[in-house]
């Protein structure tokens, strides 16, 4: 086991997730293959611990409210931990690129050389260690997260801005 991932059998992490599926609307092929996948990344392995909250794992529900993202946390047995909005506005620009650059990967892997496709790949993925950084940077004082877990849940948010 690598020393620097948490064990997948720690308190400090997430054990469902649950996207509204009002916040969602419609999606395409790729866009929901994403979000299977950042869903069962994310439960494999993720660090994940509310400040002040000792107790875990933790049921994350993700939706949107208006401009505003919500993070319900709840106990493993559906106990309410607590709830934190966030505004979209940090998220929207970050949101919107990604979105744009995923467009342009998921016609390229259909017709592109191996070349543009990586040239692209590697745009996609600084955009969305962009959008981790910022969702770190807003949960900072409100739950611990690592990279990884940053990374998976803003896949999530972007679904959630999906609106097909």
């Amino acid at each position: 086991m690598n020393p620097s991932k948490p064990h997948a059998g720690g308190k400090q992490r997430l054990v469902a997730v649950t996207l509204d599926e009002e916040s969602i609307g419609r999606s395409n092929p790729d866009v929901e293959h994403e979000r299977q996948v950042a869903i069962y990344d994310l439960l494999e392995q993720n660090m994940f611990a509310p400040v002040g909250h000792a107790g875990g794992p933790y049921a994350l529900f993700l939706s949107i409210n208006g401009n505003r993202l919500v993070f319900d946390i709840r106990q493993e047995d559906g106990k309410p931990v607590v709830a934190h909005l966030f505004s979209l506005t940090p998220l929207r620009r970050i949101v919107k690129d990604y979105y744009m650059i995923c467009d342009s990967y998921y016609q390229a892997i259909r017709t592109a050389t191996p070349d543009k496709i990586e040239a692209i790949d590697m745009g996609r993925r600084g955009i969305h260690n962009e959008g981790s950084r910022i969702l770190m940077e807003r949960l900072k004082d409100k739950v611990k997260i690592d990279v990884d877990t940053a990374r998976r849940l803003f896949t999530l948010i972007c679904v959630l801005h999906w609106k097909g």
